[in-house]
């Protein structure tokens, strides 16, 4: 027994405990005050039914609890859920042992890399070790105690195993610490050993007190602010790069009006998709290796960078291939340190909102070199007719002029898919996307302005996350008003439909846009850049005898070469699928059809799929970016000599700035 300063206790077992803290947890952050943790998620098994399965029957009127279909799923929903709440709330999700857990590792990684609050509970092997091996325990010869949800450590920032009940006394305020804290939010993991789950203990009634967590902004240093407008001044060629912080600062309007105030051009990462609220001329779309080639160019002769609110990873640098100029700087506003510093860059180290405001203060007068203003002024004008060109859906694709591209339905691309959706999207509306072509090509081209917003996770590039988190959007954003849109390809939607039942079961209404394009076709591109040849990523049946039984004799006879995935496509009716697990479903071809699905499906009540053919091979402009990725130096059957010697010209490209 642990008392409090009261002296007063209750018994409760550990499942108990933790669903009574967590219900009376609370964020703070710019004097609202929220249910930090509104609901829980999960599934139960061996590993978790009579413990936290217990705990939530009993306590379902203080955290309610949704039965999922995919753990991995689960995470992904309550990652969409704390993104688009600016990482002020979250939900928890239970699993049971082994593989339940396990398959959240990669739900804790998405939401890690991408700096969002998500808190596990998996179930754990028996802390006791009375039992035995017990069921899906790893029994490690030479480890004891470890035990599969060990992979949880790398890819989380917080970390704990309850092998006793009092040690929730420590661990879960630690928990919520982490959750609350922009510097170091990303996944927290409890794991709860089965038994210990069940195991009662007498805990100080203070505890389950409701608690505040604030969610602070951490104060701007002048002096800070004063180099890095310096150095903006000085600038003849300055550039912004806009990242997810400011969506998680809510400082979308402050980085609009330092751009009309100044007419410092400002770009976008994925992640910062949507942080300029306003068209104008000073806004010049993404950047780097799915950006807009018009602002690759002014990257490539911006003489001062200066990234706010992003971890500046390969896509938007290019592989370090981007920054051109000879005498390029970089300045930087980050909440968090480590990301501050990259390019070797004059930081101010803290939040994004209050940075800008102290900055744009500092740079009252200034305006940006009327010549730089012209070229990317100049630069905006060229890429917006292209843009435009690509997206129009009522411009027939020539299809004859195109044999190389493979016979389907299909008569939209996916650029004119995306044309039709913008033209459809209203103000409050979401877009999600995070694997594969559609979030490429919404980075490229989709207009996030005039109050429409655009959800893309690009930093673990984690197929399988849209569907569920788009749910989890729909559950931050419940106006019927504003239409939630998970926009996949078929490659993603076969990887992890199974949450549209959940969506049928809680009544979640939301859209599902498919791109029919038969595979994975954004990998085919680069595999045909890199290589000249693709191999294993059209669907398609097997030639020749067409099965896998017998391959490793047909192999063994030099025959395998034969019997590739090269025949027809493969015929999957998506929307078949779509309707067997709940949802309202439409498969709509042309233009026309696309535009009443539209319409017809806005305001639906439950989960809406939209199966869209579109043309294969038929890909928007490119970036003119460059990527690292490395053709075979040796191949037996293909000569790789132009390949390697293109891609030895983009390393002769890469620079170190620091």
């Amino acid at each position: 027994m642990v008392q409090g300063t009261s002296g007063q206790t209750v018994r409760l077992t550990v499942a108990q405990a933790i669903v009574r803290y967590v219900a009376a947890q609370y964020s703070v952050a710019d004097g609202e005050r929220r249910r930090f943790v509104p609901a829980a998620l999960g599934i139960f098994g061996h590993g978790n039914v009579a413990g936290l399965g217990q705990a939530l029957a009993e306590h379902a009127d203080r955290l309610p609890f949704v039965q999922g279909r995919n753990e991995q799923a689960l995470g992904h929903m309550a990652t969409g859920f704390a993104k688009a709440t600016k990482r002020r709330q979250t939900l928890a999700v239970t699993a049971s042992i082994g593989p339940g857990a396990t398959n959240l590792v990669t739900a804790a990684a998405l939401a890690t890399v991408n700096r969002i609050p998500l808190l596990l509970f998996p179930g754990d092997t028996y802390a006791t070790r009375r039992q035995g091996p017990v069921l899906q325990q790893l029994d490690l010869p030479g480890s004891g105690d470890v035990t599969a949800n060990d992979t949880f450590r790398p890819v989380s920032r917080f970390f704990d195993r309850i092998n006793r009940p009092e040690q929730l006394l420590t661990a879960l305020p630690q928990a919520f610490r982490v959750l609350a804290n922009a510097e170091e939010t990303g996944a927290v993991v409890v794991a709860l050993p089965q038994d210990v789950q069940s195991h009662a203990f007498d805990f100080p009634v203070e505890f389950f007190e409701e608690r505040d967590w604030p969610i602070r902004r951490r104060a701007v240093d002048t002096e800070e602010v004063k180099h890095v407008a310096e150095l903006i001044k000085r600038a003849e060629r300055p550039l912004v790069i806009a990242g997810g912080g400011i969506h998680y600062s809510d400082a979308q309007a402050e980085l609009t009006a330092l751009g009309k105030q100044t007419l410092l051009p400002v770009s976008e990462t994925f992640a910062g998709k949507g942080a300029i609220t306003e068209d104008g001329p000073w806004s010049v779309f993404g950047i780097g290796l799915e950006g807009s080639p018009n602002t690759n160019r002014l990257a490539e002769r911006a003489d001062l960078v200066v990234h706010i609110g992003t971890r500046l990873t390969d896509f938007a640098t290019a592989s370090q291939s981007l920054f051109a100029n000879p005498d390029v700087r970089f300045a930087s506003i980050n909440v968090v340190e480590h990301d501050a510093v990259k390019q070797g860059a004059t930081a101010i180290v803290a939040d994004a909102k209050l940075a800008l405001t102290a900055l744009a203060a500092e740079l009252d007068g200034y305006c940006v070199p009327a010549a730089w203003a012209d070229e990317v002024e100049a630069a905006r004008a060229a890429w917006v007719p292209v843009r435009d060109a690509a997206l129009d859906p009522d411009t027939r694709f020539p299809k004859e002029e195109h044999p190389e591209l493979p016979e389907t339905d299909a008569v939209l691309t996916q650029g004119q898919l995306i044309g039709l959706m913008q033209e459809h999207a209203r103000s409050g509306d979401t877009i999600v996307a995070a694997a594969g072509g559609p979030p490429g090509d919404l980075q490229k081209v989709w207009d996030a302005t005039g109050g429409r917003h655009a959800h893309l996770e690009f930093g673990f590039s984690c197929m399988g996350y849209e569907l569920p988190a788009a749910m989890g959007v729909r559950v931050a954003d419940p106006d019927p008003a504003h239409r939630i849109t998970a926009f996949i390809g078929d490659g993603t939607f076969i990887m992890m439909p199974t949450e549209i039942v959940t969506a049928a079961q809680e009544g979640i209404p939301f859209t599902v846009v498919i791109s029919e394009n038969h595979g994975y076709q954004v990998i085919r591109r680069l595999q045909m850049w890199r290589t000249g040849e693709h191999f294993g990523n059209e669907f398609r049946y097997r030639e020749g005898e067409g099965a896998l039984v017998g391959a490793v004799e047909r192999a063994e006879a030099a025959a395998a070469r034969a019997d590739r995935l090269e025949g027809d496509y493969l015929k999957i009716d998506l929307a078949q699928i779509a309707a067997g697990l709940g949802a309202e479903v439409r498969r709509p071809t042309t233009a026309a059809e696309v535009r009443t699905a539209l319409d017809e499906t806005r305001g639906a009540r439950g989960p809406v799929v939209l199966v869209v053919p579109t043309i294969p091979h038929a890909d928007l402009p490119g970036a003119e970016a460059w990527w690292d990725v490395s053709p075979a130096e040796v191949w037996e059957h293909v000569d790789t000599s132009e390949k390697l010697a293109e891609y030895g010209e983009g390393l002769a490209m890469q620079r170190w700035h620091g």
